[in-house]
C-alpha cells in the first residue's frame, strides 16, 4: 500500500533548516553510525548546484544526491505555470510532495519516491537538503525566462528570428548525424495589408496572434513555430519527409480558413500561402529557408490560399 505526504516549504524556514544543519556539522566522536550525513551531504550539494543555471541538469544533480544519501528512486518537479513537468528515476511506492514557495512566489511543486516508507528522520533530513535547492531553483527559473524572453517573439509567442536561427541549425546537424528527414513550412497570410490598412494596426496584432495560435492548435507538441518577421511565419518540422510536411501545411491552412475571427463584430475571412520542402544533402539553413520562401511566394503568385512543394 502507498503512502503519500505533503507539505508546503517556504524559502524562510527552509533558510532556517539550513542554518540549524551548518551549525551542527561536527558529528560526535563516538562510533555511532547515522543514518543520513545530512551536514556533508549538505556542503556538497549546496556546491554541486552551483554549477548550473539549466533546470534539468539542477534538478538531475539534486536527484543523484538524493538517490545517494536518502535511497530516493524517483523524483517528478512540476510547474504548470511554467509548463514544467520532469521526471527522474523510477517512481515507487512510497511517495511524499512538497510545495516550494519563496516570499510568497510560487517555484513548483517536487514529489519525491522510495520503496521504504519515509521516517521522520528521512523527512528532516530530505527537508534540509530542499532548503539548499531553493535559491538555485529560483535562479534557474530567472535565467530560464531571460533566455525565453530573449528567443521569443513577445506579440505571437512564438520563437523569433534568433530561436529559429538556432533551432535550425542544430536540427539540420541531428538530421545529418541521424540521417532523418527535415522539413519546413513558410506560412503568410494572404492580403494581411488590407487588414491594418483597414482595421488599424492594433487590429492586425490580433490577426497575427490569432493566426499563430491556430497554427500552433495544428501541430505536434515536437514541433516549433517561429515568427520570420511582419506576417510570415516558419514551420520547423524534425523527422518529417515531404508527404507529411504536405499534410501538415494542408492542415493548417484549412484551420486557418475556417477559422472564426471578428473584428468589432465583423467576421474577417483569413487565410494563408505556404510553402513546403524537406531538406535535400548538402542543403544549409539559408538555402532551405529561401527555397520554401520562393515557394511561398509561388503560392501567392498561383492565387493564394494554397500550399506549394
Amino acid at each position: 500500500m502507498s503512502s503519500i505526504q505533503g507539505n508546503t516549504i517556504d524559502f524562510d524556514s527552509a533558510r532556517l533548516k539550513l542554518s540549524q544543519a551548518n551549525s551542527a556539522a561536527a558529528p560526535p566522536k563516538r562510533a555511532v553510525s547515522r543514518p543520513v550525513p545530512v551536514a556533508a551531504v549538505l556542503q556538497r550539494l549546496t556546491q554541486l548546484l552551483q554549477t548550473t543555471l539549466e533546470l534539468d541538469r539542477l534538478l538531475d544533480i539534486f536527484h543523484q544526491e538524493l538517490a545517494r544519501c536518502l535511497a530516493v528512486d524517483g523524483m517528478e518537479y512540476r510547474n504548470d505555470g511554467r509548463r514544467f513537468h520532469l521526471r527522474y528515476g523510477q517512481s515507487a511506492t512510497h511517495r511524499c510532495s512538497y510545495r516550494i514557495t519563496h516570499a510568497g512566489e510560487y517555484l513548483g511543486d517536487l514529489q519525491f519516491s522510495r520503496q521504504k516508507r519515509f521516517g521522520e528522520v528521512q523527512l528532516a533530513s530530505l527537508e534540509t537538503l530542499i532548503g539548499s535547492l531553493l535559491y538555485p531553483l529560483r535562479n534557474a527559473l530567472m535565467y530560464h525566462e531571460a533566455v525565453s524572453s530573449a528567443l521569443s517573439d513577445t506579440l505571437t509567442n512564438t520563437g523569433n528570428r534568433l530561436a529559429l536561427s538556432q533551432a535550425l541549425d542544430r536540427e539540420v546537424q541531428l538530421s545529418i548525424r541521424h540521417r532523418t528527414p527535415l522539413s519546413l513550412l513558410v506560412v503568410d497570410i494572404d492580403h494581411f495589408k488590407q487588414i491594418n490598412d483597414r482595421f488599424g494596426h492594433a487590429y492586425g496584432d490580433e490577426a497575427l496572434k490569432a493566426m499563430a495560435s491556430c497554427t500552433h492548435d495544428c501541430l505536434r507538441a515536437v514541433d516549433s513555430l517561429f515568427r520570420l518577421g511582419g506576417e510570415e511565419f516558419v514551420v520547423l518540422l524534425n523527422n518529417t519527409d515531404l508527404a507529411s510536411a504536405r499534410i501538415v501545411a494542408e492542415r493548417i491552412r484549412r484551420a486557418i480558413e475556417a477559422m472564426q475571427f471578428e473584428i468589432d463584430g465583423q467576421p474577417i475571412c483569413m487565410t494563408v500561402s505556404l510553402g513546403a520542402v524537406m531538406r535535400q544533402p548538402e542543403e544549409t539553413s539559408r538555402d532551405l529557408i529561401d527555397r520554401c520562401d520562393k515557394l511561398m511566394y509561388l503560392a501567392k503568385q498561383s492565387g493564394r490560399n494554397r500550399v506549394m512543394v
